[in-house]
């Protein structure tokens, strides 16, 4: 993408949407559909959310439902998708619950242009009470980043985001597009909740000297902060998609009174720049939508001249990350 016979610009697509909760065949057609629409506006690579595919996590009672629809990589509605990203030539990154055997896991996958799947991948642990439905991941989750049509893509979960070592060795990958995979995030949290649950911005200020400052730290508080980090720390574009979640979702859900994703709303999909500058415009949280953005692979190197926590601006004689990426099965033949 950035030889010199080739433009180094793209543009990229986010889905701020709400899935067919806990059905996978209407999740996959709207995933297809999805998939269209972002490519009739020229985007050349779409970003899904986290467990896209059925729905983001649920309660114990519904898991026989939520295992039944959750997918399978070797099903026919995955081939469906991929089917589909190959008829419109466009590089997907889908989030979705994946069952292997009856278990599973919260999971993404890279697929390229051509139809193919270039890389899959389980998060490295379930957070909190996820871990009631989901198991860890093995060694491989940590090739986390491929070749694309679009050039290096990687993608996380969540609060993988704040493994801080999980993130180096994404960084040594040297990813030019990242896709950050998360559930609903609500502006706003209930009292006694976790800020970095959010996208809460900062409060404007009155003072008029302040100005600057404000418009350097709005929305650098919770989930948008993180991932303007990921940008600049990574030197690489981050598409961030989120889940909306509807009255009717969370009905169905049964979490109305939860203390976390128990109001509709949620959407806080967005693209960042090397530089951690927002790149798109904002879709009114409780609206489903696309977010777009154009953005130019060059920009990456010109950011890594400045910061490249792999390369030149590091010091591996000092610090130095190791790795087991070997995959440890239940039952091995000695």
């Amino acid at each position: 993408m950035t030889s010199s016979s080739t433009s180094s610009k793209v543009i990229v697509a986010v889905t701020q949407a709400e899935p067919v909760w806990l059905d996978l065949d209407a999740t996959v057609d709207k995933t297809c559909a999805l998939i269209t629409e972002a490519a009739k506006n020229g985007a050349k690579i779409l970003a899904f959310p986290e467990a896209w595919i059925p729905v983001t996590q649920l309660g114990f009672e519904l898991t026989t439902r939520y295992t039944q629809n959750s997918l399978k990589l070797d099903s026919p509605q995955a081939a469906k998708i991929k089917q589909c990203a190959a008829e419109n030539g466009i590089v997907v990154v889908l989030g979705f619950s994946e069952n292997v055997n009856g278990s599973l896991y919260i999971s993404q996958a890279i697929i390229d242009a051509d139809g193919e799947v270039r890389l899959a991948r389980n998060k490295m642990k379930a957070t909190h009470m996820e871990r009631t439905i989901f198991g860890d991941s093995f060694g491989d989750c940590l090739d986390s980043v491929t070749d694309t049509e679009v050039g290096r893509v990687g993608a996380l979960n969540c609060w993988e985001h704040l493994q801080p070592l999980l993130k180096y060795h994404l960084y040594s990958q040297k990813e030019q597009i990242h896709v950050a995979s998360w559930l609903p995030v609500h502006k706003d949290v209930p009292e006694g909740a976790l800020e970095s649950m959010s996208h809460k911005g900062n409060e404007r200020s009155s003072s008029v000297q302040q100005l600057a400052l404000e418009k350097l730290m709005r929305n650098w508080v919770g989930i948008s902060a993180i991932a303007q980090v990921y940008a600049i720390e990574s030197q690489s574009f981050v598409l961030h998609s989120t889940t909306v979640i509807t009255q009717p979702g969370l009905d169905l859900m049964g979490i109305t009174r939860g203390p976390l994703m128990s109001t509709p709303g949620g959407g806080n999909s967005a693209v960042f720049g090397p530089d951690g500058s927002k790149l798109s415009v904002d879709i009114p949280e409780d609206e489903e939508g696309i977010v777009y953005a154009t953005i130019d692979l060059d920009d990456v190197l010109k950011a890594r001249a400045f910061i490249d926590t792999c390369g030149h601006y590091s010091r591996p004689d000092l610090l130095w990350l190791g790795v087991d990426k070997e995959i440890k099965r239940h039952v091995r033949d000695l």
